[in-house]
């Protein structure tokens, strides 16, 4: 793929509030009407042929509040609390292995947070020990977690090896000192570069960086000192997300000045399309950039890409299972979330319930066009015809009103549409979420609340 160049009228144009598509429906569409009687019935009744899983744990503790965080945290100094949470995440599993088939084997992990490195090395293996005791774990489990370079030591890369993981996603957000500071993170490049390093020797296969445009102080001379620096360290794969401002959910954003404004924003974000893929790496979609050996970017050339709460993934048949405050899983058209507060969480598990909080069970309709959705974000086209026969309807005759509102698209120079199907353009991949929206039963409208969905850039 040829290095992109981005035309920012284009980007302006198509910077509305749009959904990320981890999930069809999204969470905003979940009621909580789904409980754990639910989720039970409808597990039990999939087990026969339900195939592989992917576990993700969320451990939510940080020692320090990162001010333009979005996550669901808890800031506590209280080492305690980490045994506590393990203690707690036993109860959950325990309640809900029941109505799971043990022959079913976990072919992915993934811990994220929160800071999953606050838990101390020995609490890391017993979390590993937990996860071996209640499940079959492949020989070939791909492990993932999120590191924050600050709170890493070897005693944690050598427990996480020791657990099964080999994927490191490494928190940088930018490496200029003034944005760091307006940020409250302060994160020396030589953190990262020593995380990448003892990652690398413990024989991790992959490294991520997440970097996010739209902080305070960054200028486009700033930031690309941060993206030579990132291309220089040469991580396997790169997330670019867009700073989201949402003070009304998370109050310390309200501490942030000096946000750049919007035309600058977008300056930042063409910045890093254009440096990323002149360097190499490949636009997966959206936001996230691979090296062209990378199995996301061969799963994508295979056509066996897949997406879901993980974001993009190369396990398409796993069912999901979270466990934690404020986890999302995934299994048999059916969608749920655990409490996204701690005392929440722990009331529930104290009462002997799941922590099951709200989901969603998905309609026929809705199953159509998640697979489409998904389809057309991790292929970036279409086959009619082979969509036709993958969903058993006639594509093109149930889409109909959906297709004719592409050619705007069309014509912007994001795809391209031929009798045959469509096929999304190398620009149409940052723009995906834009494109997605068109088999949304019900995309977000120009008057949608900014605080339901994101923007797009």
């Amino acid at each position: 793929m040829n290095p992109l160049t981005v035309d920012l009228n284009l980007i302006r144009k198509y910077d509305v509030p749009a959904p990320r598509y981890t999930s069809y429906p999204p969470a905003t569409n979940f009621s909580s009407s789904v409980k754990q009687e639910t989720v039970m019935s409808r597990l039990a009744a999939h087990q026969k042929d339900a195939g592989e899983l992917s576990l993700y744990f969320h451990l939510p503790f940080c020692k320090s509040l990162c001010w333009y965080c979005g996550c669901a945290n808890v800031i506590t100094t209280d080492q305690t609390a980490a045994q506590r949470y393990l203690t707690y995440l036993d109860r959950e599993i325990t309640l809900l292995k029941p109505a799971l088939d043990p022959r079913r084997q976990v072919v992915q992990m993934h811990l994220g947070g929160g800071t999953p490195t606050y838990f101390q090395p020995e609490e890391i293996r017993e979390l590993g020990h937990l996860i071996r005791h209640h499940f079959t774990v492949s020989p070939k489990v791909e492990g993932s977690v999120e590191v924050d370079p600050r709170t890493l030591s070897l005693g944690h890369v050598a427990a996480l090896s020791d657990c099964g993981f080999r994927r490191a996603s490494i928190g940088v957000q930018d490496f200029d000192p003034d944005v760091q500071a307006a940020i409250h993170r302060v994160q020396p490049r030589e953190y990262t570069e020593q995380a990448v390093m003892l990652f690398r020797d413990a024989g991790f296969t992959s490294i991520n960086f997440d970097i996010i445009y739209g902080l305070p102080r960054q200028t486009p001379a700033s930031f690309a000192k941060t993206l030579d620096a990132v291309i220089e360290i040469d991580p396997d794969r790169i997330a670019v997300f867009g700073y989201a401002h949402v003070p009304w959910v998370k109050p310390a954003q309200r501490l942030l000045t000096d946000l750049p404004a919007a035309k600058a924003r977008l300056t930042l974000f063409k910045l890093a399309i254009e440096k990323l893929s002149a360097a190499g790496y490949i636009c997966i979609g959206m936001d996230h950039f691979a090296k062209p050996h990378d199995p996301l970017a061969k799963a994508q050339r295979a056509g066996q890409l897949h997406r879901n709460f993980q974001g993009y993934t190369t396990f398409p048949d796993a069912d999901i299972h979270a466990f934690g405050m404020s986890s999302i899983s995934q299994a048999d058209g059916t969608y749920w979330q655990n409490e996204k507060d701690l005392d929440g969480y722990y009331q529930s598990l104290d009462a002997g319930h799941l922590p099951v909080a709200r989901g969603y069970v998905l309609s026929p309709d809705d199953k159509i066009r998640r697979t489409t959705i998904v389809r057309l974000m991790c292929d970036m086209k279409l086959d009619f015809d082979a969509m036709s026969e993958l969903l058993g309807i006639g594509f093109t005759e149930y889409f109909c009103k959906e297709i004719s509102k592409l050619h705007e698209l069309a014509a912007d120079g994001l795809l391209t549409i031929s009798r045959d199907g469509i096929e999304v353009t190398p620009i149409g991949r940052i723009l995906i979420r834009n494109i997605a929206m068109r088999f949304d039963a019900n995309p977000p409208a120009a008057s949608t609340p900014k605080r339901q969905f994101s923007k797009s850039i």
